[in-house]
C-alpha cells in the first residue's frame, strides 16, 4: 500500500509542475491547495530535494521548484525516493535485494515468482510514467 508521505509527495510535485515555470511555489500554497498538513509536506520537499528532484530558494518569493524539466522526473524514481522498496517482498527487489530467511530456494518459490510479476508490471508502469504526463492527464 502506498504509504501518505508518498501519495502526498506525488501530489506536490504534480502541482509544482502544473503552477511553475522554474517559480518557486511556496510550501502554505502546495500546502493549502492540496490539503497537506504544512509540517508533514515541509519534510516530504526537504527528502525530494536532497534526492535532486525539487530546488528551494530561501526568503521573500522563496518556495520549491523543479530542477529537472517534468518530463525527466519518472514515477519509479520518486516512489523508491519516498517510500523505498518498489517490490513487495526483499528476494525480488532491484535495489533493495534480501534473501527470505523462510525460503531456502528461490527459484522453487512460488511466492517470488509471483512477487517477480507483480514488481515486473508495476515498474513498467512507473518507469514509462513521467511527472509531465501524469500534469498532462489532470488538465
Amino acid at each position: 500500500m502506498l504509504s501518505k508521505k508518498t501519495k502526498y509527495g506525488i501530489k506536490a510535485l504534480t502541482y509544482i509542475a502544473k503552477v511553475s515555470d522554474k517559480n518557486p511555489v511556496q510550501i502554505a500554497v502546495i500546502s493549502k491547495e492540496e490539503n497537506i498538513s504544512h509540517k508533514f509536506l515541509e519534510s516530504i520537499l526537504l527528502t525530494l530535494k536532497k534526492a535532486g528532484i525539487l530546488g528551494a530558494k530561501k526568503g521573500k518569493g522563496g518556495g520549491y521548484y523543479l530542477l529537472r524539466s517534468a518530463s525527466d522526473v519518472m514515477m519509479s524514481e520518486v516512489i523508491r525516493q519516498l517510500e523505498g522498496p518498489i517490490a513487495m517482498v526483499p528476494c525480488v527487489s532491484l535495489n533493495f535485494y534480501e534473501k527470505c530467511d523462510d525460503c531456502p530456494d528461490e527459484d522453487k518459490c512460488t511466492v517470488h515468482k509471483l512477487m517477480l510479476e507483480v514488481r515486473d508490471s508495476t515498474l513498467g508502469v512507473l518507469k514509462n510514467k513521467s511527472l509531465a504526463q501524469l500534469v498532462s492527464e489532470t488538465n
